[in-house]
Order: structure tokens, then C-alpha cells, then sequence
């Protein structure tokens, strides 16, 4: 999952058009009238926050907004945490979607199915959409209502401060992850390509540092996002060390560096998941040694599983699966609403490695799932505990369509290196063998 950044703090959040906004130092939705009777039909609230990370500083109470109209929520361009929505009445969220303009899924993590936050702040000038699915109980029993949140960041002002969060882990204590992890970088202030002295600027102050050596460049995602990897990948029981030298630098006219936190993290074994589609099994592999074997079935004809090289990025114990989360309709022949267990997450539209018992008979000889990867209940709770985020899950020999590079995961490897040094601002120089301990960077 992309980088969750330190929280500073946020100004004042202010309403759009139509916004029932009440803002409390406990986050309360309004009293009721006389009798304990709503004075109105009681709606849905969701507090829109930041302040989650470690260390966070809020300094203003969160804000309160009723969600059962389309809201727009206006973010200050200073906002600099990642976004929270935490529902404040009675209920959970059953599905949390967040998109940019582009379509493009926001990450995020889900705690407890009644807050959700984005794995980044929001970049400055960008206009998101929030679809949550509420599900709440009632005489009747439980029910579901999907409610849709509009979130606006506004433009960077001119003379800004251009900082970076990194990632992954948003630059808290050190933990470690597999050696396919990218490092992340999300710029306060849209740097586009059209301004290639800036960017080359940027590139020359974010400064990677690995022992033992290797060699890796940045390649430009879009304007405010950039990845770092190496050739092949980080070596097994490395350590990393990330930080921008942006502070005081002249980007543009009206553009200079602020002071960004630094990043450090260690890799561990070199662990890799081989699943060969046509074969049905897959081969996990800990520093080139097999462990096992496992049976699996992956997407039928219609649902064909992404091949290519992806990247674990989240593991959950228990999750909910739906269709109609991946534009299944209920009441169709296909629908499916499912409690799947010891779920590992590949990709953000949701393919995982998980427990499928009953598909036990198609396990090693059939595609029959919607796209995940299907194993016994013992297999997937025994990769469950052998992978980490980070670590490499290969697709091979299928039907699917390519994994992308960018935007549904970490497709990154899925470029061969020329590829990727075409994505970089400082062209063919972006990347050299360096000394351990010294900058994976050219000099400048």
C-alpha cells in the first residue's frame, strides 16, 4: 500500500454547497428533541479528520458532516495528513471506495468497520469521490444504504512549500518489509512534466541509501507522485534509508523545498509466491529455496486473474467479500457475499490469496473464483503468516489481462528497467551502481 504520512495537523474544514455541518470537540452528532424523539429523521454522520499517524498533532476539533445527501467536503490546501472518515452513528461501514478525478483508487486501511484512512494526504488541487456503503440495523434487521462523499483539496497557494511525504510507513519507527516494496514519494504541490528543470530539481534532492548496494531510480507516476526501485530488487536483509533534501531549494519562481520527514525500513528474506495459472498451483520460494507447493484456482473466463508481478499489500485475517464491490449486481447468477478468512491483498480492486473451502475440489485442476486466488484453509492461513507486505506474488502462464505498472497496486517490476528510466526526469544518468552507504543517485 502507498505511504501513510505524518499528520501536522489540519485548518478548518469548510462545507460545500448543501453540507449539514456540526462541528463538536467530541465529534457528536446534533441532540434530539423532547422525549428522546429526533427532532428530524435521524441521519448518517461521518466525521472527516486527519491526526491518525503517531505523533499527530490535531489542533481543531474534527468536522461532522450528514451524508444522506451528496456532500462536497473543501480541504484546505495546507492539510497535510492523511484523510480520516470515522461514521459517528450507529453502524459500520460494510465498503469503503475512495477515487481521484481519473478514477484511480485511493489506498487506505479500514479499522474496526467504522473509520477509514487514506494511506496519504491528499495532493493539493485534486477532486475525490468517497463511496461508502453503510450498513445499519433496524426493526427489520440490518440494511444497507451507499452514501457518496465528495472531497476537494484546494490549489497550492503561490510561494508554497513543497514537501514529501515517503513511503511506505510515512516515515515512522523502521519496520520491514519484502524486497519488492517501492518506495513511494508524494509531493505537497503538483510538479508537471512540462516543467522538466523542476522536476529534475525534485529527483536531485530525494535521496535513497542502501546497504548492502544497489542500483535503482525514480520514475514519475503523474505530477505529485513518484516510485523508487531498484533494477531487479532491494537484496534480502537490507537496510534503507530515504530522506528529501528539499528544504530552502528553488524549484520554481514561486516554489521552494520545506522540510520533509525522513524514511528508514530493512527488508527481510527474499520470499516469493509463483502461482502458474495454467498449472493450477502455486510455488512459494524463501532466498531461492521451494517451500511448498500449493493447489489453487484462480479466475474463471470472465474474471481472469491479472498476470504479472504484484506486491503484497495488505493482510486481514477476516474479510467480506461481495460482488457487487467489483460491479456484480445482486440477484445475479454470480453474486456472492462471502466471510472469506486469512485474505492476503495483491491488487486495490480487490484480488487477494485467501481460504476458499468451497472450492476444494476445483483447487489443482480448475478456475472456478472472480478473480482472487483460491486454497485450503490451512494453506492460506500458513502464506498468510509467511508473507509480509512487501514480498513479490508472480502470476504466470495465465489469461488475464497484464498487471498494470501504477494505480491498482505495485505493478512496478511489470517495467523492464529501460522502461523505467524513461519515467525518470534526469533520463539515462537516473541511475548507477553506488557504494554501500552512498546515494542511489546521480552526482549533482
Amino acid at each position: 500500500m502507498p505511504s501513510r504520512r505524518y499528520a501536522q495537523g489540519w485548518g478548518a474544514l469548510s462545507l460545500a454547497v448543501g453540507a449539514v455541518l456540526v462541528t463538536t470537540a467530541a465529534g457528536q452528532p446534533p441532540a434530539t428533541g423532547g422525549a428522546g424523539v429526533p427532532a428530524v429523521a435521524e441521519p448518517a454522520f461521518v466525521a472527516v479528520g486527519a491526526c491518525t499517524a503517531a505523533g499527530g498533532v490535531c489542533r481543531v476539533p474534527a468536522t461532522v458532516v450528514a451524508v444522506d445527501a451528496p456532500v462536497a467536503v473543501d480541504l484546505p490546501a495546507a492539510a497535510t495528513g492523511p484523510v480520516d472518515l470515522v461514521l459517528r452513528t450507529p453502524g459500520r461501514f460494510a465498503d469503503v471506495t475512495v477515487t481521484d478525478g481519473r478514477g484511480r483508487r485511493i489506498a487506505g486501511r479500514a479499522d474496526g468497520g467504522t473509520r477509514w484512512t487514506s494511506a496519504a494526504a491528499l495532493p493539493a488541487g485534486g477532486a475525490y469521490t468517497a463511496r461508502l456503503v453503510l450498513e445499519e440495523g433496524g426493526p427489520g434487521g440490518p440494511r444497507r444504504r451507499t452514501v457518496r462523499l465528495a472531497v476537494r483539496t484546494g490549489k497550492a497557494p503561490a510561494g508554497g512549500r513543497l514537501t514529501v511525504a515517503l513511503g511506505p510507513g510515512g516515515g515512522g519507527g523502521a519496520r520491514t518489509y519484502g524486497v519488492g516494496q517501492p518506495v513511494t514519494a508524494e509531493l505537497s504541490h503538483p510538479v508537471p512534466a512540462a516543467d522538466p528543470s523542476a522536476r529534475r530539481v525534485v529527483e536531485r534532492s530525494l535521496e535513497v541509501r542502501s546497504e548492502p548496494r544497489t542500483e535503482g531510480a525514480w520514475h514519475w507516476v503523474d505530477d505529485d507522485t513518484l516510485h523508487y526501485r531498484p533494477r531487479t530488487s532491494w537484496p534480502a536483509r537490507a537496510t534503507v534509508r530515504v530522506r528529501s533534501g528539499l528544504d530552502g531549494v528553488r524549484v520554481t519562481a514561486g516554489l521552494r523545498g520545506g522540510r520533509s520527514r525522513s524514511l528508514a525500513f530493512t527488508t527481510g528474506d527474499r520470499v516469493e509466491a509463483v502461482t502458474d495459472v495454467a498449472a493450477h498451483e502455486m510455488r512459494v520460494y524463501r532466498d531461492g529455496r521451494l517451500l511448498r507447493v500449493v493447489p489453487v484456482t484462480t479466475g474463471k473466463r470472465g474474471f481472469r486473474t491479472r498476470v504479472g508481478t504484484k506486491v503484497v499489500l495488505a493482510k486481514e485475517p477476516l474479510v467480506r467479500m461481495r460482488g457487487d464491490t467489483i460491479g456484480i449486481a445482486r440477484g445475479s447468477r454470480e453474486f456472492y457475499d462471502l466471510k472469506v478468512r486469512w485474505a492476503t491483498r495483491v491488487t486495490w480492486s480487490g484480488e487477494y490469496l485467501h481460504a476458499a473451502p468451497w472450492s476444494l475440489d476445483a483447487q489443482g485442476s480448475e478456475d472456478v473464483s472472480h478473480g482472487c486466488t483460491g486454497m485450503s484453509t490451512e494453506a492460506a492461513r500458513w502464506l498468510f503468516r509467511t508473507l509480509r507486505e512487501g514480498d513479490l506474488v508472480r502470476f504466470v502462464n495465465g489469461y488475464g489481462e497484464p498487471m498494470p505498472a501504477f494505480g491498482n497496486g505495485y505493478g512496478d517490476w511489470n517495467l523492464d528497467w529501460r522502461e523505467w528510466l524513461r519515467g525518470s526526469a534526469l533520463g539515462a544518468g537516473a541511475a548507477r551502481p553506488a557504494a554501500a552507504g552512498s546515494p542511489l543517485r546521480p552526482a549533482f
